[in-house]
């Protein structure tokens, strides 16, 4: 996530539930007549943490960061690409320059569906140049690849066409994702129905927070957590700070997820959630910290399983 300017069970039982609180029928059941459409499945963290350790190992090897225009940030790009070719995906590899270097985007389209409807999700691949950017954002980025890799594994045929999405240089302001809203045509801005951002989904000392900004889409990650009984807020700290505001700024209906960066979690935050009050939810924000060390497992696992129930209700 870019700085701010101050510095900035699974389970059938749970996916009925939340479906019912969402729509007022269970995933998976259809009307009489019509075939019936399978629930989001459950993604595995240890998946999720595979990707981490990845990831955490391009940065190793390549003086310690993921930064754009670094060695780090262009073999991530390779890694999930590798992974979306294998799985089916149509992959493209989008340039643009910020402060001098060459930046990329990986955009990977699910093949099929209705392209006038477009549902995308996305995340920002690159970290700070002090660290892996492990939480920040290795986090959102891992949890939408193995997103991705499950809809491939379901064989997923939705009513709506998927994109996915990482971006380059957000931690300089939003270049990437800026840039490749600036690239579509107004015709193409309006196709995307919706975009789901994730960036930091897995801080060491979580909050659950849903973004505001759509209803629908508010709606569909509010109800996933009141079927698991976690209460959310709605997320403030990151506001503007990512990559949904370019498309917001478009006129895209957007939403999202985030765990908390630097802001401190209160007393009453740690009451309702767990965790330690007076401590920011993730300390290593920015930092050379922020290893595969720093990721609460359960705040991983739960929203990686709501990036999956939300693109799987949402692209219905």
């Amino acid at each position: 996530m870019k700085l701010s300017v101050p510095g900035r069970v699974t389970a059938t039982a749970v996916v009925a539930t939340v479906s019912l609180l969402a729509g007022g029928s269970i995933a998976g059941a259809a009307p009489a007549g019509q075939p019936a459409v399978a629930a989001a499945p459950d993604i595995p963290v240890a998946n999720v943490k595979a990707h981490l350790t990845q990831l955490q190992s391009i940065a190793t090897a390549n003086g310690g960061n993921r930064a754009h225009g670094r060695a780090g940030y262009k073999a991530s790009l390779d890694y999930v690409k590798a992974k979306l070719d294998a799985a089916g995906f149509t992959t493209a590899v989008q340039q643009f320059t910020s402060s001098g270097r060459t930046g990329y985007n990986l955009i990977a389209d699910w093949p099929g569906a209705d392209t006038d409807q477009v549902i995308m999700s996305g995340s920002h691949l690159d970290s700070v140049t002090a660290g892996a950017g492990i939480n920040d954002n290795g986090s959102g980025s891992a949890a939408v690849l193995e997103t991705a890799l499950a809809v491939s594994r379901a064989g997923y045929q939705p009513t709506k066409h998927l994109r996915f999405a990482w971006w380059g240089a957000e931690e300089l302001g939003m270049v990437g994702s800026r840039s490749y809203v600036n690239s579509l045509s107004t015709a193409s801005r309006s196709r995307i129905s919706g975009y789901l951002n994730f960036d930091m989904i897995g801080s060491p000392n979580p909050g659950y927070f849903v973004y505001d900004d759509d209803p629908a889409i508010e709606k569909t990650f509010k109800a996933y957590y009141a079927g698991l009984g976690v209460p959310t807020e709605i997320e403030t700290e990151g506001d503007g700070r990512s990559d949904h505001a370019p498309f917001k700024n478009a006129g895209v209906p957007v939403g999202g997820l985030f765990s908390g960066a630097d802001y401190v979690k209160t007393a009453a935050q740690a009451a309702k959630w767990g965790g330690t009050s007076g401590l920011a939810f993730d300390r290593c924000y920015h930092a050379s910290c922020d290893t595969t060390a720093n990721i609460n497992d359960t705040a991983l696992d739960r929203n990686s399983d709501a990036v999956a129930y939300a693109v799987w209700e949402l692209s219905r």
